[in-house]
């Protein structure tokens, strides 16, 4: 930061004053929002010395293959997920897609939504083994009401749903970092969620982490509510439980599509969470086969170690800074990621993971893989066609008129055969009739205006 000491104890004094007259949020959240600021005004970074990154061994990041199978009695089963809570992190809208409210309840398949199969993958083990696996739904401001009714449709299904808020913070004005709200912007503009990496503080401050503590819960499974491959895993829950790590992330290897995620590195002892690798050091990183694997942000976390180190106040993630601009006023939002609490924690561990647990919906051209005859629906579970014999799934670029999932599914009579289809481009104004099946041509199918 290049604010002198004054500067920044004059900032803060004042942001204080501001923040403290915030009537809209709680205690904890004033003070986690004032921590998080100084944490960042204060310069304080994650300082790594290259020359001690060190290739993660098999022992740190397991190669899934290597786990030992699931034990194979009911009991057995039922006693590993009497120990689970699944956790989603719903706190996304729907706008990039076109959609409004939480963007968990976009129809993925078949007329169900995210949630529908998700609490469909979990009823079914609750059901097979007799368990009690609870889903949590971590909502922001902007999907709380919204999902609030949504759940009430599931209260006849054998699971139990709980929901709790993430943090709310006030924007930070970039020129003077006095709270947006404070300043008369009280709408929901003047406010934005502070990334995933509140999960922790958030259950804690809800009450939900010491309740399920006293229900004899010991592990919560998170992932993003719009990745269809997060399904809860037995091989993977019994060697955390079997090895007492606190801390597990799904790591896959990366294909050319794949440009975000964080990588896992071995530094000093610990797992370290590295989402950018400075210019100078990229080439020893790409040539590096081990660093080829980035964080699908499935994690496994030990609800004992998440109190611990909460009421420590030691989870202090690298903080992201997000700038944006509300109403032509530049405005900061300082973010954590969860995947960088790994070196927090005693015994964390990556399991380098199979790709089909990495499935996520971001955009209509990943709604136009799941829909196709690439995959079926199973108990919840979105699974591969095994008539797919490349491990790779195609390439799709729609052009701007597809990416509205409006306008998407009213471009296709129905969804086209895709499982022999390498890539597939479409630009321009292009309607697709039923029975499409789709094929590489020599040059790798593009479609255009009168196709």
């Amino acid at each position: 930061m290049a604010a002198t000491a004054t500067a920044t104890d004059t900032n803060l004094s004042n942001l204080k004053t501001a923040v403290a007259g915030l009537d809209q949020i709680s205690e904890n959240e004033k003070s986690g929002f004032i921590n998080l600021v100084s944490r960042y005004l204060s310069g304080e970074a994650q300082h790594v010395e290259w020359s001690k990154i060190q290739t993660p061994t098999d022992e740190v990041v397991v190669p899934y293959d290597t786990l030992a199978p699931t034990p194979a009695g009911a009991t057995e089963i039922k006693n590993l997920l009497d120990k689970l809570v699944v956790l989603k992190l719903n706190g996304g809208l729907g706008t990039t897609m076109g959609c409004t409210g939480p963007k968990s309840v976009i129809e993925v398949r078949d007329g169900l939504t995210f949630l529908d199969l998700i609490v469909k993958q979990i009823e079914n083990l609750n059901s097979k083994y007799g368990s009690n696996v609870p889903l949590l739904l971590m909502n922001s401001f902007n999907t709380h009401d919204d999902t609030q009714k949504i759940v009430e449709k599931y209260q006849n299904h054998n699971i139990e749903i709980h929901t709790f808020n993430q943090s709310q913070y006030p924007r930070l004005v970039a020129d003077d970092f006095l709270p947006l709200p404070s300043k008369g912007n009280t709408g929901k503009d003047g406010w934005y969620p502070p990334g995933h990496g509140d999960v922790f503080p958030s259950l804690s401050n809800s009450g939900k982490l010491d309740a399920l503590l006293s229900q004899g819960k010991e592990y919560v499974f998170v992932a993003n509510s719009d990745n269809l491959g997060a399904i809860v895993d037995l091989k993977i829950l019994n060697h955390l439980v079997a090895h007492k790590n606190e801390y597990c992330m799904e790591v896959t290897p990366k294909t050319l599509a794949d440009v975000k995620g964080g990588t896992l590195i071995s530094y000093e002892g610990r797992l370290l969470e590295i989402a950018q690798v400075p210019d100078e050091h990229v080439g020893e990183f790409k040539s590096i086969e081990k660093f080829k694997i980035f964080n699908t942000n499935n994690l496994w976390v030990n609800l004992s170690a998440i109190k611990r180190l909460v009421e420590a106040d030691a989870l202090k993630m690298e903080i992201i800074p997000n700038p944006k601009e509300v109403d032509g006023v530049k405005v900061l939002q300082l973010e954590t990621a969860a995947g960088a609490a790994i070196r927090f924690f005693d015994k964390a561990i990556g399991i380098n993971v199979p790709r089909s647990r990495f499935l996520p919906v971001k955009a209509t051209s990943d709604l136009l893989l799941v829909q196709s005859d690439l995959y079926t629906l199973e108990d919840g579970s979105v699974i591969r066609n095994t008539a797919r014999t490349n491990p790779e799934n195609p390439s799709i670029e729609l052009g701007p008129e597809f990416k509205k999932v409006s306008n998407f599914l009213s471009r296709f009579k129905s969804i086209p055969s895709i499982v022999e289809l390498d890539s597939l481009k479409v630009a321009g104004d292009v309607w697709f009739g039923a029975g499409v099946i789709l094929k590489p041509a020599k040059t790798g199918p593009e479609f255009k205006p009168g196709h």
